[in-house]
């Protein structure tokens, strides 16, 4: 009976969520890159990532329960805008999972939801009133998925480097190389933060360190998206240091929509006679990223997307219900849409969009409720850097800004949120954001004008 020699080990994790519920927090974000599916390793076809969302699970009801004894729920953080969306969100995903075609998919997608965004927003944001504990946060997560790196990259290293091995070296950690690199470029401008001045030395040559590794990583995770996600991160950076105001944004974006849609049709054409495949030659395969005429995965996520639209089509309002797509796309398929990797069961995923996918299961406020959170932390995000003075905190709040943006921009080609891998630190440097503007702004800017 070896599954005896867990108690000690459970019993331990029980008494932290009572007396040390701020270690158990960082314990579970050390495990968050290590955590396994028990569904992909065929253990009675459960859908869970041990030993994190048991964990989450467990803090959540500690943390309500606590919220009903004491009434302790600060309000400066129940008003503030992007708490104020999150929970229009959650509000909405609750309606609709009613009124869902799978109600019972749909409850356990809102119950999901909800311990991701309890741990690492509602109870982080607490954990963030101490400032210095967004060291153990982004640290707590790096060295685990340092280790995973390498492991990846030693196990393609066995295949010479080859491209099509490269999509499942880092499992069991990562499901495979989409949801791995889009987690190593949201992490990438968090290591760059760790190279400032503000840093002890050795935390510099570490950092160092691990930027080699994790671009090593990057490239060899042969994701495109990643690629692509931290290129507009890089314009975002850009578009801070340079402090470009919003109206010559929103003109320059407007313009370009204008030059876009003048130009769809001969744009379509040039598209289309690429015929650039996924390659091991990186250039080649950063070529096939615009390729929607033959490249098997482009065409396969275009299908995907076109069955999401015409499931909108049908429900656009209420939706077939959070969590549901990958259950009712299949008949939503044409012909001619279809790939090679296509099946008529439709079994095999999700709608590839973060933006997509919830206007296929929650119709159209399903959408404006996620553009709603992104469009909140940018803008409050982006008032608090630029009213921050300059330092650590300001440099904090660049890199959580950045970070958060690859995956923003990823979102467009795929959705993890329903993982701990990535829900832990999109939902932990949104709670970051917040608690720095809540917690520690007033105090900073208070500090630059006294001296």
């Amino acid at each position: 009976m070896y599954y005896f020699a867990l108690i000690p080990f459970a019993l331990t994790l029980v008494f932290m969520a009572f007396f040390q519920l701020e270690k158990l927090m960082w314990f579970i974000v050390f495990t968050t890159p290590l955590s396994l599916n028990l569904e992909e390793l065929a253990v009675g076809g459960i859908g869970m990532y041990l030993p994190t969302e048991p964990l989450m699970f467990g803090v959540m009801i500690l943390y309500l329960l606590r919220l009903i004894q004491q009434k302790d729920l600060d309000k400066k953080l129940i008003y503030h805008p992007i708490t104020i969306a999150i929970s229009f969100n959650l509000a909405w995903i609750f309606i609709t999972s009613l009124t869902s075609e799978m109600p019972v998919v749909s409850f356990k997608f809102l119950l999901a939801r909800l311990w991701f965004v309890v741990c690492f927003y509602f109870l982080a944001t607490q954990l963030f009133k101490k400032a210095d504990n967004y060291k153990k946060f982004f640290w707590a997560y790096l060295i685990p998925l340092s280790f995973v790196v390498i492991y990846s990259i030693i196990r393609l290293a066995g295949f010479n480097f080859e491209e099509k091995p490269a999509h499942w070296v880092m499992e069991p950690f990562y499901k495979d190389h989409t949801s791995y690199g889009a987690i190593l470029a949201m992490y990438f401008p968090i290591i760059l933060l760790f190279t400032g001045k503000s840093y002890t030395s050795y935390v510099k040559v570490f950092s160092y360190v691990l930027l080699l590794l994790f671009t090593l990583g990057i490239i060899l995770s042969y994701t495109r998206a990643a690629w692509v996600s931290l290129v507009a991160a890089f314009v975002l950076f850009g578009i801070y240091k340079l402090k470009i105001r919003f109206t010559v944004l929103a003109t320059i974006t407007v313009l370009g929509g204008l030059i876009l849609l003048l130009s769809w049709d001969n744009l379509m054409m040039d598209l289309e006679r690429n015929n650039q495949d996924s390659s091991d030659n990186l250039s080649e395969h950063v070529e096939s990223i615009s390729n929607v005429s033959t490249d098997a995965s482009n065409l396969e996520r275009l299908n995907r997307w076109s069955s999401a639209w015409r499931m909108f089509q049908e429900r656009p309002f209420f939706g077939w219900g959070p969590g549901t797509y990958v259950f009712q796309y299949a008949p939503f398929q044409l012909a001619s849409e279809k790939t090679i990797i296509s099946t008529n069961a439709g079994e095999n995923g999700n709608a590839h969009s973060e933006y997509i996918g919830p206007l296929a299961e929650s119709g159209v406020l399903g959408l404006i409720s996620v553009l709603a959170i992104i469009i909140m932390v940018y803008y409050r995000g982006s008032i608090l850097y630029h009213s921050l003075p300059e330092g650590e905190l300001k440099n904090v709040v660049l890199a959580s800004l950045l970070g958060l943006f690859t995956y923003v921009v990823h979102g467009f080609l795929n959705n993890y949120l329903d993982t701990d891998k990535a829900s832990v630190p999109f939902w932990g440097l949104v709670a970051l954001i917040v608690a720095i503007d809540i917690y520690h702004s007033k105090n900073k800017l208070s500090n630059s004008h006294t001296k």
